[in-house]
């Protein structure tokens, strides 16, 4: 097991049971780059049989704080994702709330929400092109749908039920297991294949108050090509 503790304090924020130092070492650090737990702010305990694991967690944490954010580069015009998503809507969202949490997350403001609302909007924005046609799924993605709930409808019915149980600000996305899951704000996770932005600031300028309505058309400006690809890095 290992603690984490912060400074000039006995409480403990964090434990996890290390089953093996390979794949222990893996979820430590994720766990506490997902927290944004800092080197100076925080003591790693560790057992003594495990003398390079605090060194190891402590050189990751450091690399984490020398790492710049960036805005992704929209794969499409700001005028094309409409009538699903209007030019205003990419203006203030992209332009003005995406680059505020970038610029913040760069200028070390904000901690842990500023940098996973970065990471956050850069899968949502990276995985739309412009509506066209049905556009149903297609390879590994319906694959893994369809042997997990039946049909592309039913996995469609089984995200609005999750979504619409929210309350407040966050996402809804499915994970590369297929399985639907919710943030609830903002928090960076390792397993998102398909993310849907469940702010307010992502439907209220086109959809008003009809968030159902904004769910339902987003289907039509998903990139299966991206989420496939997900999908097989995942693998």
């Amino acid at each position: 097991k290992f603690f984490v503790k912060t400074q000039n304090s006995n409480t403990v924020l964090h434990k996890v049971t290390e089953k093996n130092q390979p794949v222990g070492r893996k979820i430590v650090c994720q766990t506490l780059l997902n927290q944004n737990f800092h080197v100076d702010k925080y003591h790693i305990l560790t057992p003594m049989n495990t003398p390079h694991l605090k060194e190891f967690i402590r050189s990751v944490l450091q690399e984490q704080a020398k790492k710049e954010y960036a805005r992704v580069t929209l794969p499409f015009k700001k005028t094309d994702l409409a009538p699903v998503k209007s030019e205003e809507t990419i203006d203030y969202h992209y332009g003005t709330l995406y680059k505020g949490y970038v610029e913040k997350a760069n200028a070390g403001e904000g901690g842990a929400f500023q940098i996973a609302g970065s990471f956050l909007h850069g899968i949502y924005f990276s995985q739309f092109k412009p509506p066209a046609g049905a556009n149903k799924p297609t390879g590994p993605f319906l694959a893994l749908v369809e042997k997990r709930y039946g049909d592309y409808d039913k996995f469609r019915d089984q995200v609005k039920e999750v979504a619409m149980k929210i309350q407040g600000s966050g996402w809804v996305y499915m994970d590369t297991k297929g399985a639907i899951k919710t943030i609830v704000n903002h928090e960076t996770r390792p397993d998102i294949c398909l993310l849907i932005d469940w702010w307010e600031h992502a439907w209220a300028l086109d959809y008003q108050a009809d968030k159902e309505k904004y769910l339902d058309n987003i289907w039509k400006i998903i990139d299966w090509e991206k989420i496939n690809a997900r999908l097989v890095t995942e693998e």
